[in-house]
């Protein structure tokens, strides 16, 4: 089954760069294409965080009030969870959905020169080999490996900044815990990316920065439509409250 995987994703890179006759054109292609497909995921892990950044303050006033009743402030928690729409599992989903595809292209960029024999797998005069990786890009100087140094960084940084951005806004304490995770992580994904193809740090740097707009973009929507919604609302109640405040009538002389 994983073969037949691999094989699918090789036979469609082959397919684009049949197309686009660039190695690393086809990747951005199909990243463009998977994103795409992953993007109601994204509005919907986008919304639901978005959901919890609003309740903050119901959140705070349920600790402080239940601070003595764990029990209690549980189930206050999960009944405000559910009325928020909170699925702490969408905000990891369109992560994990990709680590199939994440590995699979690692293998197939591996195996390039099995398949396809020595030919040339760069990008552009951009990159020069999407096969090598950083690690063996070292040994052949400065100025050839500073392409594959650009796509280390956006691939180890880029991964973990929908999250952090989401965080603006947050209490100082969640948000530090946030940025601590998020910068172990990266150094986790620095050491991950070092061994890794650099056509593989083309398509999850690549991925995760387009994650970074599609998220930026909802979350615009999103708090334009609640502006709009507390305009229409205090619109609404200066009118009501116009239309109650009627002038008495005169009273008639004897």
């Amino acid at each position: 089954m994983w073969d037949v995987f691999k094989n699918f994703l090789f036979d469609i890179l082959v397919y684009f760069h049949s197309y686009t006759q660039d190695w690393g054109v086809a990747i951005l292609v199909v990243t463009f294409i998977i994103r795409l497909i992953l993007s109601p995921l994204m509005h919907a892990a986008t919304k639901s965080t978005y959901g919890m950044r609003k309740a903050q303050p119901k959140i705070k006033a349920i600790q402080e009030k239940f601070s003595g009743d764990q029990q209690k402030l549980a189930q206050e928690m999960q009944k405000l969870y559910a009325e928020a729409k909170f699925n702490p599992i969408s905000g990891c989903l369109p992560m994990f959905l990709q680590a199939p595809i994440f590995i699979a292209l690692y293998q197939v960029l591996t195996e390039m020169h099995e398949r396809l024999g020595n030919t040339h797998y760069g990008f552009y005069n951009l990159v020069p080999n999407l096969v090598l990786s950083p690690s063996m890009a070292i040994h052949d100087g400065l100025s050839v490996f500073l392409p594959y140094l650009i796509l280390l960084i956006v691939f180890a940084f880029a991964t973990f900044a929908p999250m952090v951005l989401m965080q603006i806004g947050q209490p100082n304490t969640q948000r530090t815990q946030m940025f601590l995770m998020a910068g172990f992580m990266t150094v986790f994904m620095l050491w991950v990316g070092w061994g890794s193809p650099a056509g593989v740090l083309l398509y999850w740097g690549t991925s995760s920065l387009v994650a970074v707009i599609q998220q930026q973009t909802s979350l615009y929507i999103m708090q334009k439509r609640d502006k709009e919604n507390e305009e229409n609302s205090e619109t609404t109640n200066e009118v009501y409250v116009v239309r109650k405040e009627r002038k008495k009538k005169p009273t008639k002389k004897a």
